[in-house]
Formats: structure tokens, sequence, C-alpha cells
């Protein structure tokens, strides 16, 4: 979702994005999960300015995540390729 959020975003688009962040950490099938989103948010506010923050803000939300799981942490840098491109390599994961 984050990586085909426009570069240069309009107030509408940020209000839209916000929206669904908000309802999204209300309807996850993971109520654990879905709770420590909801905390997450108040303690750290997403950033929804433009495609690289947002991804950015994304990324270490799923960081936190995998390191509470016990996880390897994704590499940031790695946002395009995973998400929007696919690996170079040609594999689906």
């Amino acid at each position: 979702m984050a990586a085909y959020y426009p570069h240069n975003t309009s107030q509408q688009q940020q209000n839209d994005m916000a929206g669904f962040v908000k309802i999204f950490s209300k309807f996850y099938p993971c109520e654990d999960c879905a709770s420590h989103l909801r905390e997450r948010l108040q303690t750290h506010p997403h950033d929804i300015s433009n495609r690289y923050s947002f991804c950015q803000w994304m990324c270490h939300v799923l960081n936190e995540v995998n390191k509470r799981l016990g996880k390897k942490e994704f590499d940031y840098s790695k946002v395009d390729e995973r998400w929007l491109d696919g690996w170079k390599d040609g594999s689906c994961d």
C-alpha cells in the first residue's frame, strides 16, 4: 500500500490515507496486533506527507512486529523491490 502511495500527495490523499490507517488498526484480524498498532499510532503517529516517509513509517511498524515475533527485520531499502517492482531474481515470496 505504501509502495503505491504518491510521491507528492494532495491534502485529500493524506486525509484518505489517515482515515484508512485508523480504520485498518480497528479491523485488523489479529486483535493483539491491532492493539499494538493503535498504541503505535498514539506514540509515533504516521507520516503520510509523501511516499518515502510513509514507506519508512510502515517498515518501522513491520519491523516492530517482526521483533516481537522473533522474525528477521526487513531492510527498508528493499521496499520497491519487495512490494512494487518484484525481486530482482524473479522469485515470489
